[in-house]
């Protein structure tokens, strides 16, 4: 069977699917102070979802694709409201399971000075730390064209973990696409057992997309062209290192750029941005662009969801991304 893959021009060997993305993983009710300081002196909240898989799902859907998501939440509000809410987004919510014993997960965001931002986290034991492979639907992943997991959900549990890798066994076996962002959360970190989780995803995936920090963290180095050359070599295809205001760095066996980010007056809120990158360039990659394009594209969305506070109330649509792009010089890449 032949298989997903890209070229200076774009994607290649493109077969017809039902879904154009599934992702495997948490995501939390997001409870965000609506004023500055410690949670301590806070006093009400706006409640919405975040979750690295969710929020790739979302923004690809915005962009015209067809998304859908695997994981568990609690049956309680929150967990109902979280599905309410994928629905309304258009994201497929047809293999999430309801748990009856496990509370959805919650998470806090508190905006400690105007430029200082803070997670806290209330997810152990929640629904989504249940997950396990009787969960995982073959057919579902087999009809889709890429599937995308982080580097979170496999360190929840044992059962996430081997979730998430009978997922990636079955897109490897029916040329599925898998994209990878390690996503490392520092308080999931449990040393060398946790750095073995994810550089076995690493072997398994088609596209890598860490940042310059991760890739350091996990390989004691932080060299650009050793890094995505010891990548490349692990087996993906393609490897894009992120570098912040930086911008991006790609390698394939054939070409590595640097990619140029956008400059910015301000940051309103960089929660997100990475997530935003990831939808910006799996849309691109989907629609035949370039991998320069591609990442151009993740820049670009991760650029635009830092203007506004929220995970994904400020992911642009296909509309508002071609805006932002032509409001820039003429040489930018569209």
């Amino acid at each position: 069977m032949e298989k997903y893959r890209w070229d200076s021009c774009g994607m290649v060997g493109t077969k017809v699917k039902k879904f154009d993305l599934i992702t495997v993983g948490e995501s939390m009710v997001l409870l965000t102070a609506k004023q500055q300081g410690y949670l301590r002196y806070v006093n009400s909240f706006e409640k919405s979802f975040a979750g690295a898989e969710t929020n790739v799902a979302i923004g690809v859907s915005k962009m015209g694709y067809r998304t859908g998501w695997i994981s568990k939440v609690g049956n309680d509000e929150f967990g109902k409201s979280l599905i309410g809410f994928l629905r309304g987004e258009n994201v497929d919510v047809e293999h999430v399971a309801g748990d009856e014993y496990s509370k959805t997960g919650l998470m806090f965001k508190e905006y400690l000075r105007h430029d200082k931002t803070r997670i806290n986290y209330y997810r152990k034991d929640s629904a989504a730390s249940k997950l396990n492979v009787s969960d995982i639907n073959i057919d579902y992943i087999k009809s889709s064209r890429f599937l995308f997991v982080s580097g979170i959900t496999p360190l929840l549990s044992q059962s996430c973990y081997e979730a998430v890798m009978y997922a990636l066994d079955i897109a490897k076996e029916n040329d599925v696409t898998i994209v990878f962002d390690p996503n490392i959360r520092l308080n999931l970190w449990n040393g060398d057992e946790s750095q073995e989780k994810i550089l076995e995803i690493i072997k398994k995936s088609d596209i890598v997309l860490p940042g310059l920090i991760e890739a350091d963290m996990l390989f004691n180095n932080s060299d650009l062209a050793f890094l995505g050359n010891l990548m490349l070599d692990m087996g993906p295809d393609l490897v894009v290192i992120k570098l912040g205001e930086n911008g991006a760095h790609y390698f394939t066996k054939e070409e590595n750029k640097h990619v140029p980010s956008f400059p910015l007056d301000k940051i309103i809120d960089p929660v997100g941005a990475g997530d935003a990158f990831v939808a910006g360039l799996i849309s691109a990659l989907l629609s035949g662009s370039s991998i320069y394009e591609a990442v151009t594209h993740g820049n670009a969305c991760g650029a635009i969801v830092t203007q506004v506070i929220g995970d994904t109330e400020g992911f642009p649509d296909k509309s508002e991304l071609v805006v932002f792009l032509n409001s820039l010089d003429e040489d930018v890449i569209r």
